[in-house]
């Protein structure tokens, strides 16, 4: 049987200098690489963050802005400390608990794309009434 391996979101940018400063200052990513047909050419890049790859892009119709996507973390309340400590000026996000018993926290990025970072709580514990 085939396996399938991991996805890698494209999402769609419009600013280089706003990505970086969402991406990897905000966030936390690291540039794996960059890519320009010519000089003049739009870019697309790959970060990372851990196991988290995302790719970002400027060529018309590579993503559609507005689009939504969602990150298992490990940690999602350390993960939530590290955001607020950054104080960055555009998003304070919180923490959230969700009916469907995940801990999330999401972010919008400049570009109209979210992103929610999330972790699954543990299954209630059943107690024997006898």
């Amino acid at each position: 049987m085939p396996k399938l391996g991991a996805i890698t979101p494209i999402l769609r940018i419009f600013d280089i200098a706003k990505a970086h400063e969402f991406y990897l200052g905000f966030l936390g990513f690291e540039v794996r690489f960059e890519h320009r047909f010519d000089d003049n050419a739009p870019l697309y890049t790959g970060i990372a963050r851990d196991g988290c790859e995302l790719h970002l892009s400027e060529h018309h119709g590579d993503g559609s802005p507005g689009s939504h996507i969602r990150i298992a973390v490990a940690d999602i309340a350390a993960l939530h400390r590290e955001l607020i400590g950054k104080k960055y000026r555009f998003a304070r996000p919180g923490l959230e608990e969700t009916p469907w018993r995940t801990k999330e926290v999401t972010v919008g990025d400049p570009f109209g794309n979210r992103l929610t970072f999330y972790e699954d709580m543990p299954a209630p514990t059943v107690t024997d009434p006898a």
